[in-house]
């Protein structure tokens, strides 16, 4: 019989993945490299390959695994590492997620939903501190204005203009949608729509979830479905790790991703991989059910870049400088820089209101975290080229499987990067930036070279926004 979108196992099939966890694969040594050499080829791995990864705990099998992510890494995205920020327009809500400061129950936090003259003074600071990429948040409620407030904020966010700066690009993490609701979010011009599951795991999703649209599991399932059949091309997908066992996480969201390419051809943008923080009013958030070690997060991080080898992979300022450090080499190519998960938070200037979704483990400032970024010989880049000239969903996937992305990608990279360094940094950021331009520019190939060298010339020139 034909499945249907309401089915439970339409997408997640938890009996398979119940099935191949319960084979209890040994990390045999020949097994794992006939994995990673496997993974090196760029093609992805199936489920059963990611099991037999999973458990690997030898030193020279994680050496192995860690190389191997930093090889596929490398290939496909370059030295380039994609940096926006986040801005919370809005805390309130009608969930009732055990592990979330905006739970509708909770007493502990200020509710607040900025009008389009804050959201125009928040965008203002982030693009005076540099930034050109925007991830727009909400909790699932919209007060008063209903939907229609997320469309007029993303109209608000790209109007704002500062001195040489405009933010270029806006991605979304609100609510699921209808499909026309869909059609709308992408007539306003978004970037990539983003949505977490939070957990895959039927029964643990009906334990936290008590209240509210967010408890309907299929609703949120398939939210992808409808996003791309709605025309967004570019969708993000995540698991809020802790919440049940990181190996059932990621065999099912490995299980999403082979539904989309099944059903549209094409897979997810990027996928998160934030770990429970910390959150106001909430017991599970400061106790995780299933904790994740920082050696597993590692693992997790390299693992799904070796599974899915052209999506970009994001990591959020909720883990701590050193642990992002660390997997920048295994696979993290997007980075939020200078947080605030409060709405309102840039012009108060506060990390962690009582309005706050949960605690940071990064404090830096953007110039920091750049310098930072830089002296590790990663390019910072708040490139927004692919947008613009149509480089999304599949023809995005056509060069990224190859590797061919970075060809147009590190060039643009480097654009921006200097177009930070000339408007924005403080002028150690800017020293140490300038010698990292000077060390890239001789490694790249003829014709890249040459192209960067122009685009280059043109920002020294006084030019911006120059990408190819």
């Amino acid at each position: 019989m034909k499945k249907t979108m309401e089915d439970t196992d339409f997408i997640i099939q938890e009996t398979e993945i119940d099935h191949i966890l319960s084979k209890k694969i040994a990390s045999d040594a020949a097994q794992v490299r006939d994995v990673l050499a496997k993974a090196r080829e760029l093609k992805g791995l199936s489920l059963e390959n990611v099991a037999v990864l999973a458990p690997v705990s030898d030193p020279d099998l994680l050496s192995e695994l860690f190389a191997a992510a930093r090889y596929v890494k490398e290939t496909i995205y370059g030295q380039r590492l994609v940096i926006f920020a986040p801005l919370y327009i809005s805390n309130f809500c009608k969930n009732e997620c055990t592990y979330c400061a905006f739970r509708v129950r909770n007493p502990l936090v200020q509710r607040r939903a900025l009008t389009q003259a804050e959201i125009a003074r928040e965008v203002q600071i982030l693009i005076e501190q540099g930034h050109k990429r925007i991830l727009l948040v909400a909790g699932e409620s919209y007060p008063d204005e209903g939907f229609p407030y997320v469309l007029h904020a993303i109209d608000t966010i790209y109007s704002v203009k500062s001195k040489n700066g405009e933010i270029r690009r806006v991605n979304v993490n609100i609510a699921p949608l209808t499909l026309a609701e869909f059609k709308e979010l992408k007539d306003a011009k978004i970037g990539t729509y983003q949505l977490f599951q939070e957990t895959y795991h039927g029964d643990t999703y009906k334990k936290v979830h008590l209240g509210g649209k967010k408890r309907d599991y299929n609703w949120r399932v398939t939210a992808m479905d409808r996003a791309m059949e709605a025309g967004i091309n570019d969708v993000g997908i995540g698991v809020l790790f802790g919440l049940f066992d990181w190996r059932f996480e990621i065999l099912a969201m490995m299980q999403h991703i082979r539904h989309l390419e099944d059903r549209f051809g094409v897979g997810p943008h990027t996928i998160s991989v934030p770990r429970l923080e910390p959150a106001t009013g909430s017991d599970i958030a400061a106790q995780p059910p299933f904790p994740v070690s920082d050696l597993d997060f590692r693992k997790i991080v390299a693992i799904l870049r070796l599974a899915v080898p052209y999506t970009g992979i994001i990591m959020s300022t909720r883990e701590t400088p050193n642990i992002r450090r660390e997997t920048f080499a295994l696979g993290v190519s997007q980075i939020s820089a200078g947080s605030r998960t409060n709405p309102g938070g840039y012009f108060e200037d506060e990390e962690e209101l009582a309005g706050g979704q949960f605690s940071l483990g990064d404090h830096r400032p953007l110039d920091e975290v750049i310098r930072d970024v830089a002296t590790l010989g990663y390019i910072p880049s708040f490139c927004t080229a692919c947008y613009r000239l149509g480089r999304t969903g599949a023809d995005f996937m056509d060069l990224a499987k190859p590797g061919e992305i970075k060809e147009h990608c590190d060039p643009n990279a480097l654009s921006t990067f200097l177009e930070y360094l000339m408007d924005y940094a403080t002028p150690e950021t800017g020293q140490e930036g300038e010698t990292l331009i000077a060390r890239v520019l001789p490694q790249m190939t003829g014709k890249q070279q040459k192209i960067s060298q122009k685009m280059l010339d043109r920002i020294r020139a006084g030019k911006r926004d120059v990408f190819c």
